[in-house]
């Protein structure tokens, strides 16, 4: 009876053993505004070298100092392709508001070149909900309108886990979006169906990763201290 005992405690602490998670990986937090160490860095303020024109050609916003501009040479996209992903953006619009609604500050940062989280100058400028800053575009207005002044430095904290097909290969299992804006909730779980009606730049490849794009509306819309985990 003895040895049935100990060796069911033994079968009983190697089932324990096996139950518990492994041991998280350790990762270091940026500081100062620096990135996490497991991150990968689209832009650093230096240059565009992480990016394309989305036709085999460079990336030809203006940089300098320390800041990437929309100038009306297009969209540009991440080479490297992501799936489920954290993103950190900071981008501002311009100083001096002119227009309105659509017209005034617009551009978006696009997850697998088709899910865009809209980048506009929404302080005390109105436009359809699901269009303002923060929304994730013609989905899901944001919970809160937290934008700066026109001109102030902004920042997107971007949760998203992409659509992906369920076991049968044919039901889209939908994704979802978590966003901070300026560190305040604004998209909460929202989820993410097979489409957007916002522009699609791109096509997902067969890994279920796509590019990051940053739209060119024809604002000049500046961008800084970009990355991205993959998660």
């Amino acid at each position: 009876m003895k040895t049935c005992w100990l060796v069911l405690s033994a079968v009983a602490a190697l089932a324990l053993q096996a139950a518990e998670p492994p041991e998280p990986r350790i990762v270091t937090p940026g500081q100062n505004g620096s990135p996490p160490s497991d991150a990968s860095v689209l832009f650093d303020g230096h240059d565009l070298s992480h990016w394309t024109d989305g036709h085999g050609g460079h990336a030809k916003w203006k940089v300098a100092e320390g800041v990437a501009e929309v100038n009306g040479t297009g969209n540009i996209f991440s080479k490297e392709e992501f799936g489920d992903c954290q993103v950190h953006v900071e981008w501002a619009s311009p100083a001096e508001a002119n227009g309105d609604g659509q017209g005034r500050g617009n551009s978006g940062v696009y997850l697998q070149g088709r899910y865009e989280i809209q980048v506009l100058d929404s302080y005390q400028s109105k436009t359809y909900p699901d269009g303002q800053a923060g929304a994730f575009y013609g989905n899901f207005a944001p919970l809160v309108n937290v934008c700066r002044k026109p001109g102030e430095w902004q920042a997107y904290d971007i949760i998203f886990h992409a659509p992906k097909p369920a076991d049968d290969g044919k039901t889209i299992l939908p994704g979802s979006f978590t966003v901070l804006q300026n560190g305040v909730l604004i998209q909460d779980h929202v989820p993410i169906k097979a489409s957007t009606t916002a522009a699609v730049f791109g096509n997902v490849s067969a890994t279920g990763k796509g590019p990051l794009v940053l739209q060119d509306h024809g604002n000049p819309v500046r961008y800084r201290n970009l990355w991205v985990r993959s998660l």
